[in-house]
């Protein structure tokens, strides 16, 4: 059985900044995001990992890297969602400018476009679940170190939960926050930490 490690990344200037929204915008770690992924480090001090995959973007793979301590995996496939025309703005802004955009989102996140030209929920499972099934064709077990981002991370569990995509909001993953999960065989996943602090 394979143990999931499901971090999101460090805080970045988007973050900070009433979290605006960053999609595929290649932003770096702040000071703060920094210590953040140090002390995930910290927390995950004595377990043994097989392998560490991050998204591309450097935000994920400066956090896997420092948490770790090893030099992480590049997966497109964890990059996060294209926010079409929300890149860059926040919610506040983006729902000023046209809010019928976000009410569809907020209804069905899988068949609508994220700020209208980005991805769809469904793209984004696909995506992602592509790449858990991969992991579980080239490990039959042990720990695995997973750092993405806030989007496509909610999206992904709401989905292996069952939950309807429009819920995954419902999910909370802050920054360098740790997320541990299995999947079993048959790719169920069965939540053991959300949103966590080890200690």
């Amino acid at each position: 059985m394979l143990k999931i490690f499901l971090l999101r990344h460090g805080e970045t200037t988007y973050n900070a900044d009433n979290n605006r929204y960053c999609g595929r915008t290649d932003i770096p770690l702040t000071e703060k995001g920094v210590k953040q992924a140090e002390e995930v480090k910290r927390q995950l001090e004595g377990i043994e990992f097989t392998a560490v995959y991050s998204s591309p973007l450097q935000r994920a793979y400066t956090t896997a890297k420092i948490a770790s301590g090893k030099d992480p995996i590049k997966d497109e496939r964890l990059i996060e969602a294209d926010f079409g025309t929300w890149e860059a703005k926040t919610k506040e802004e983006f729902i000023a400018e046209n809010e019928s955009l976000w009410l569809d989102w907020m209804h069905n996140p899988a068949i609508y476009r994220a700020g209208g030209t980005g991805e769809t929920g469904a793209e984004i499972v696909a995506r992602v679940d592509d790449f858990f099934q991969s992991l579980q064709q080239t490990y039959s077990e042990g720990n695995i170190m997973v750092v993405a981002h806030n989007g496509i991370n909610r999206l992904f569990m709401a989905h292996k939960l069952g939950m309807p995509l429009k819920n995954y909001r419902q999910l909370v993953q802050q920054n360098s926050s740790i997320t541990c999960f299995t999947l079993d065989k048959n790719g169920t996943l069965t939540l053991e930490l959300l949103n966590s602090k080890l200690r």
